[in-house]
């Protein structure tokens, strides 16, 4: 996912440009808080610096505490309430970009799959990918599983 990416909300009141900085690789999350937050098997996410995102649209926002004591921060459409990005305090300048809001979302390849052994049993994980049981234990695991694509 290089250059700058485009997309938006189901209704088209909220916009956003990506434009081409620091993020990660996309991953799959199968835990059932993401189960649970899309009413889907997974979600797709991106991790990527909160100053290269430029959104057009009113924002609405909710927080909930995360098993790990975090706070995470939803951000999404107003108007719709499509889920656009987070952001978690111990990650100060970073959020974490819903990919499947993405004019191209077709085009995202996965770089991993998370939390696999909450994933629905139906859900075929490709050969190659890398799998984890849950989710990678620190900032290097990261790094290794799904680092920058821009340093």
């Amino acid at each position: 996912m290089q250059g700058e990416l485009t997309g938006g909300c189901v209704c088209g009141a909220l916009r956003y440009a990506l434009r081409d900085g620091f993020r990660f690789r996309p991953y799959a999350c199968h835990c059932t808080d993401c189960q649970s937050r899309t009413g889907s098997a997974f979600s797709e996410h991106m991790l990527f610096a909160r100053k290269d995102l430029e959104l057009e649209g009113d924002l609405d926002s909710g927080s909930f505490q995360q098993p790990s004591g975090a706070i995470s921060t939803i951000w999404g459409c107003a108007k719709c309430k499509v889920r656009i990005f987070a952001e978690n305090d111990t990650r100060p300048g970073f959020a974490s970009l819903r990919c499947g809001t993405l004019d191209r979302s077709s085009e995202v390849v996965l770089a991993a799959h998370l939390w696999v052994r909450s994933k629905q049993s139906w859900v075929a994980i490709p050969e190659g990918v890398p799998a984890l049981f849950e989710q990678p234990r620190d900032q290097t695991e990261w790094l290794e599983l799904v680092g920058p694509t821009k340093m």
